[in-house]
């Protein structure tokens, strides 16, 4: 296959990605993965017994996309809540130590969105879910407007990460796509059901393609997209990027052109943060000057890259490169 963008673009993009401001702005969360084994059933109730070995933090949902962003070299200011609790402590030493601030953070009386996973010779037994996933209080939302409008009146390119858990509201929504267009610069949406259809304006809006027939309540025949740039038209957006995993990504324009975009991944070890790790990159590609073509192929090899990896795991240049001349080299 021959890549759809040149060698010398590509690293004069990922060049220029590096001096990039990019706001990212949504649900923040913490995970964190106990590694252990399993060699009996527990007397007090049919559920195996772990044995844990071993304890990994991880960032997870925004402050994932927030330290691919960083991976990158490129500055990001992430807009978040927490709670005043241990996991919030974790999740703003672990920002810190990749070069993000955590001045944009907004602490609240909510906990701090974290998920255990309690996995057993790498299998997954069970997950454990300490959030409160409702819409913000006004107080709240009023100290998240506040980063916000700081946040996107210095960016180069913003970010709306929607997990559903309460911090993109419409006030929220509706001032970071203002102050954007404002200020000219792309707004890039992975959204969630939740609010599916409030972001109009968006430069690039990236459902994968389960999120998109939940929100539609009807399945989508991918293999004849000539229906979707009436969604686009729909959701009120210049272009709707629909990731399909291992069948890669379709780009479809208002004026309906489509773009395919297959996918360049040689093993699929672990999916799990590959949509954050293309948001991230479609953010800081468009900051860099790219089309939103090339902003979609250059994500694409970055998810390549990523799901070879155990984890929610960031992709460096150098990483998206390699991944490049690998598939120039299979022809």
């Amino acid at each position: 296959m021959q890549p759809l963008i040149a060698r010398e673009r590509l690293s004069a993009l990922l060049t220029a990605a590096a001096g990039r401001r990019i706001a990212v702005i949504g649900d923040a969360m913490l995970d964190v993965y106990l590694q252990g084994d399993v060699e009996r059933i527990s007397p007090e109730a049919p559920v195996p017994v772990v044995r844990v070995r071993a304890r990994r933090m991880a960032l997870g949902g925004a402050a994932n996309v927030a330290q691919n962003v960083a991976a990158l070299g490129a500055h990001c200011e992430l807009a978040c809540v927490v709670g005043a609790d241990e996991s919030a402590r974790l999740l703003r030493k672990m920002l810190v130590a990749i070069g993000a601030p955590d001045a944009a953070i907004v602490e609240t009386s909510r906990p701090t969105t974290t998920k255990t996973r309690v996995l057993a010779r790498s299998q997954q037994v069970v997950r454990v879910d300490e959030e409160e996933d409702g819409e913000l209080e006004a107080d709240d939302v009023k100290r998240v407007l506040a980063v916000v409008r700081t946040a996107v009146e210095r960016a180069d390119a913003v970010v709306l990460e929607d997990y559903n858990k309460g911090v993109l509201v419409s006030a929220v929504i509706e001032e970071a796509l203002a102050i954007a267009a404002k200020r000219g610069i792309p707004v890039i949406v992975d959204p969630k059901y939740r609010n599916f259809f409030s972001y109009r304006g968006a430069t690039i809006f990236k459902p994968n393609r389960r999120e998109l027939e939940s929100a539609l309540g009807a399945t989508m025949d991918v293999e004849h997209p000539e229906t979707l740039p009436a969604l686009v038209q729909r959701l009120g957006v210049a272009n709707l990027l629909l990731t399909l995993g291992e069948r890669g990504m379709v780009l479809v324009g208002a004026k309906g052109e489509t773009v395919r975009v297959p996918t360049t991944a040689r093993e699929v070890y672990d999916v799990v943060g590959a949509g954050d790790t293309v948001t991230a990159y479609l953010a800081a590609m468009l900051a860099a000057g790219a089309t939103v073509a090339e902003a979609a192929v250059i994500a694409n090899f970055a998810a390549g890259v990523e799901v070879g990896k155990l984890g929610a795991a960031t992709v460096s240049g150098e990483e998206v490169l390699s991944a490049y001349d690998e598939v120039v080299a299979r022809g």
